[in-house]
C-alpha cells in the first residue's frame, strides 16, 4: 500500500496589518470568545463582544523590533498564527518574552500546526536575543495547555493579572 505524502507546513512572519494576519487574529479572538462565553453563559460571543476584545486586547506589539506574528500555512493555505512579544516593559526583561495569540483553525488542528508555530516561535525567539518564553492561558484551554507542556513549557508561578489568566507556563530555551 503506498504511503499517503505528509502535508507541508510553513510559518512566516508577518505584518499585523496583513490582510491574513488580521483575519487570523479576528479567528482567535472569536474561538477563544466563544469558547468562554460558551461555558460560563451557554453562548456565543456576540459580535460587538469580539470588536471590543479587539480593541482591548490589541495584538500592536507583535511587531518588530521588539515581538512577531508568525503565519502558519499548511500546503499553501493560512491555517493558523502565534505571537511573541519581548516582555520588556510589560513588566518583564529584554531576555524574556511572551507567547500569545496561539491559534490553528479548526480543520487544521491535529495535523502537527501547534509543533510547527512552536518551533518556529523559539526560533524567533532567539532572533530577539530572547532566553525564556513565558505564557498565560486559561484552563479551559486544554487542547493548548497539552501542547505547550508536549513542548517542554512547565507550570510556574503567576506572572500577570487578568480575568483569563488561570495558568502560567514558561520554557527556559538555553
Amino acid at each position: 500500500m503506498p504511503t499517503m505524502p505528509r502535508p507541508s507546513w510553513a510559518v512566516v512572519a508577518r505584518p499585523v496589518t496583513d490582510p491574513v494576519a488580521v483575519t487570523l487574529l479576528r479567528e482567535y479572538m472569536t474561538d477563544v470568545a466563544d469558547r468562554y462565553y460558551r461555558l460560563h453563559e451557554g453562548r456565543d460571543a456576540t459580535p460587538e463582544e469580539i470588536e471590543r476584545a479587539l480593541r482591548e486586547m490589541p495584538s500592536d506589539d507583535l511587531a518588530p523590533p521588539d515581538g512577531v506574528l508568525l503565519v502558519a500555512h499548511h500546503d499553501g493555505d493560512a491555517a493558523g498564527c502565534a505571537g511573541l512579544r519581548r516582555r520588556e516593559g510589560h513588566t518583564g526583561d529584554a531576555r524574556t518574552a511572551e507567547l500569545k495569540r496561539v491559534f490553528l483553525r479548526p480543520g487544521k488542528r491535529g495535523l502537527g500546526g501547534g509543533s510547527a508555530l512552536l518551533a518556529a516561535v523559539e526560533t524567533a525567539a532567539g532572533e530577539l536575543g530572547v532566553v525564556r518564553i513565558v505564557l498565560d492561558t486559561r484552563r479551559d484551554l486544554v487542547e493548548a495547555r497539552a501542547l505547550y507542556a508536549r513542548h517542554g513549557y512547565r507550570d510556574v508561578p503567576a506572572f500577570s493579572e487578568g480575568p483569563y489568566a488561570e495558568v502560567w507556563m514558561a520554557k527556559d530555551l538555553v
